[in-house]
């Protein structure tokens, strides 16, 4: 870690940063505090809005489980984010995405220049390359989000979209502060099943 984390547990000055500690404990329950939260935690309020924000993108979305984990997978191996690999891997694979497609999300390189492989579903493999896009080009071409739109309803077209913006957010303060000290270690150096 760039800086150090704060002092777990933390010690609030404020009555507000208090409840902003304990909703922040009460979203992460029963497990406690992540690196990531000892990091944020620096800046209570930018603390707060980000619980709120990734609180509504992993437990409020229409999305299954598959779906977005497979995006926030993909979005740590493009941006190097092993911290949220070691975190997302295990869901997708809870979740019920095999080794093998796992494999597929760790593929160097970007996707859309490949076919389809059989351990994806069409949703799956449309989820996955969008999120190389998005992650890799910012913009998307017409082809990709055609294949996306033909497949998913305009709401969980806004929802996959904004799961892999705000993971995207993620893995960017993750990567440049070196929250969790995972930069550089690759994929295969944490448990993925």
């Amino acid at each position: 870690m760039r800086i150090p984390y704060v002092p777990d547990p933390p010690q609030p000055s404020t009555a507000e940063e208090t409840q902003i500690l304990q909703r922040i404990q009460a979203r992460r329950a029963p497990r406690p505090l992540q690196p990531l939260d000892l990091a944020l935690l620096h800046s209570p309020p930018l603390a707060d809005g980000w619980n709120s924000f990734l609180g509504a993108v992993r437990t409020q979305t229409s999305l299954g489980d598959d779906l977005r984990e497979l995006a926030i997978s993909r979005v740590a191996v493009c941006n190097g984010a092993w911290y949220e690999w070691k975190h997302h891997a295990p869901l997708a694979a809870q979740a019920g995405v095999s080794k093998e497609a796992l494999d597929v999300v760790k593929t160097e390189g970007p996707l859309g220049r490949l076919s389809r492989p059989d351990v994806l579903t069409e949703r799956q493999w449309a989820v996955l390359v969008y999120t190389d896009e998005m992650t890799r080009n910012v913009h998307v071409r017409d082809e990709t989000f055609g294949m996306l739109k033909a497949l998913f309803s305009d709401r969980e077209v806004v929802e996959i979209t904004g799961t892999v913006a705000a993971y995207n957010c993620v893995s960017r303060f993750l990567v440049a502060l070196d929250v969790g000290e995972r930069n550089g270690t690759g994929p295969d150096d944490v448990m993925t099943h």
